[in-house]
């Protein structure tokens, strides 16, 4: 049964739980599904996939409101060294991933000019204007 979007809902993530990117996707999943059977993966995609809406509380939510306390742990959590160690683990893998998008990556962490994890998940946040993070 298709049911209209409700009204906005507020969501909150405990950013200072966000130790790295299994904490990070287990809080995701706290905030974002806790009455589905199964849970998100830890992936910057399968977070796409969820902003989307259709399921979680986003199922039946016109929009949200994420307050993201304490945001500068989480910052620092996914910050330089994190996401080297992400992206390093990608250049291993390159039956699984392109190698191309990694490498250049992290030559612009080593330029300084890079996102970090935390920068990547707030860009896939900024891909839905429906889900607004605030950064607390």
């Amino acid at each position: 049964m298709n049911r209209p979007p409700s009204a906005a809902v507020d969501l909150r993530i405990e950013g200072a739980r966000v130790r790295d990117i299994p904490s990070l996707y287990a809080e995701l999943n706290r905030v974002f599904m806790p009455d589905e059977e199964w849970t998100l993966g830890e992936s910057l995609d399968a977070l796409d996939d969820l902003l989307y809406g259709g399921f979680g509380v986003l199922a039946h939510a016109s929009s949200a409101r994420v307050v993201w306390a304490d945001s500068a742990i989480s910052r620092q959590a996914l910050g330089i060294p994190l996401t080297r160690a992400y992206l390093a683990a990608k250049l291993e893998r390159p039956d699984t991933y392109a190698a191309r998008p990694a490498r250049a990556a992290l030559d612009e962490l080593d330029r300084g000019a890079g996102k970090t994890y935390f920068d990547l998940v707030l860009d896939v946040f900024a891909g839905h204007p429906e889900v607004n993070p605030v950064l607390a």
